[in-house]
């Protein structure tokens, strides 16, 4: 099961070359199990039993399940809380700019870009690459968005030979302007790259008013290793997790007619770049999904602020396992390996948002899907990064704790993680959405499984 699921993460990177892709992979498999797609500017009418997603942005979404009519008899208000996995869509990469041709040489062609979030620069060169997103187009009279993937061997970033640069294997700081420019063609193909984007997505270059396009790394993600203990892929940073969230929730399906709370598995974009977008962590995308459940169910403001007190969110975003060559860079006592369970990760300034209770609550869901956790620290003399959970709480203050998936080389165009984690994980979502948390004052809560 842990390889099938592992091949199977590696399939749903492979049809996600842009956080565009990510959603609409992931809207696709929500359709095969007969989701309803709601859109934010209608009225949203919701059933017991109902099953629906909504996506904001292209790049973001949130599916949820209203729980059946059978619960309303138990439960004051027909839901206790909700139970949420919130996740990711985006990567580091390069952004194409506008008018992005530029000559080089009077012989080649390349492409102007910019860095999109914090990446490891190096591995980005003498690779396989190309472009997918979105291209905005007239098309009988409207301004519609339409996927884009060049699915060939487009672009390359070529490096500086060791003998024109003696000191290359000894520390570079890199200039995106100059050095990071991806080589497109020779001169005969100056003027040719929006029509060749433009062909693959079907549409005339004529009608193209506007574009998101991303480079994303051609290489195909592997399992490898003795005894296939490892993958490597991109954008395993936080696809892993999405896809995770996402198996969880659907295989939680089959305890649904006994679920007391909404389980919403939810998927952020712009994470890599703060969050501060519309469709960002920061947005109020959540809040306002969330509330506009509570509406449509007939329920009082008072009911929603009584179920966010009973609900509880799990911000998953990849953590860093101990580097075999660089041990020194762990934490002492805190040092996640691959293939050893989900990290919890904890951090004294709230960048991750676990605390005691919601790490108690998150150990217990691990022990009730028989699956191995283990704990992340930064050291004390290092800064970490910040993730979903502490700025998803500045619009839905709810129970949170932050989780992840051990990986090494984070934020490289092509990351390694344990076979064995991925199917962790699904199985821990799984029960995450399958339970309810019964809030009964401070810091006391009950995990309560489906039917119980």
């Amino acid at each position: 099961m842990e390889s099938k699921t592992a091949e199977e993460l590696l399939q749903f990177i492979g049809e996600s070359p842009s956080a565009f892709h990510a959603v609409d992979t992931m809207k696709r498999m929500l359709d095969a199990r007969q989701y309803e797609q709601l859109l934010e500017g209608d009225t949203w009418e919701l059933s017991p039993g109902g099953k629906y997603y909504v996506i904001r942005g292209g790049t973001s979404l949130i599916a949820f399940r209203i729980p059946s009519a059978k619960i309303k008899s138990r439960v004051h208000g027909g839901f206790r809380g909700f139970q949420i996995m919130a996740s990711h869509s985006d990567s580091p990469t390069f952004k194409v700019k506008e008018n992005p041709e530029m000559e080089a040489e009077k012989a080649y062609v390349k492409l102007n870009v910019e860095k999109y979030g914090g990446m490891l620069i190096a591995p980005w060169f003498d690779r396989p690459l190309s472009v997918a997103g979105r291209l905005i187009v007239r098309e009988n009279g409207r301004i519609v968005s339409k996927l884009v993937n060049v699915d060939k061997d487009l672009l390359l970033i070529p490096s500086l030979a060791v003998h024109m640069d003696r000191q290359a294997n000894e520390g570079h700081k890199y200039n995106v302007q100059k050095e990071l420019l991806p080589l497109y063609g020779m001169i005969g193909a100056k003027g040719t790259f929006l029509r060749a984007v433009a062909e693959s997505a079907g549409v005339s270059e004529e009608d193209i008013l506007g574009h998101d396009l991303f480079l994303y790394n051609r290489v195909r993600g592997t399992i490898w290793g003795a005894e296939d203990a490892f993958l490597s892929s991109a954008r395993l940073d936080d696809l892993q997790c999405a896809f995770a969230s996402l198996k969880g929730f659907l295989a939680a399906e089959a305890a649904a007619e006994e679920c007391e709370s909404i389980p919403v598995h939810c998927v952020f974009d712009n994470e890599e770049v703060g969050s501060s977008t519309k469709q960002g962590a920061a947005s109020t995308f959540l809040a306002d999904t969330l509330v506009r459940i509570n509406e449509s169910l007939g329920r009082t403001p008072g009911e929603y602020r009584q179920a966010i007190a009973s609900s509880f969110m799990v911000s998953a975003d990849n953590a860093h396992a101990v580097h075999p060559n660089f041990a020194e860079a762990a934490c002492p006592t805190n040092r996640p390996v691959l293939n050893e369970g989900i990290v919890l990760k904890y951090s004294a300034n709230q960048k991750y948002t676990t605390d005691g209770v919601s790490a108690a609550l998150w150990k217990q869901l691990c022990e009730n899907a028989n699956v191995l956790y283990q704990t992340f620290l930064n050291r004390a003399d290092m800064i970490g990064g910040s993730t979903l959970g502490n700025l998803s709480g500045n619009q839905v203050a709810v129970c949170c704790v932050d989780i992840g998936l051990p990986q090494l080389a984070m934020h490289s165009p092509y990351e390694t993680a344990g076979v064995k984690d991925t199917e962790a994980l699904v199985r821990a979502a799984k029960a995450l959405f399958e339970s309810s948390v019964e809030e009964s004052g401070y810091g006391s809560y009950r995990l309560i499984k489906s039917g119980c």
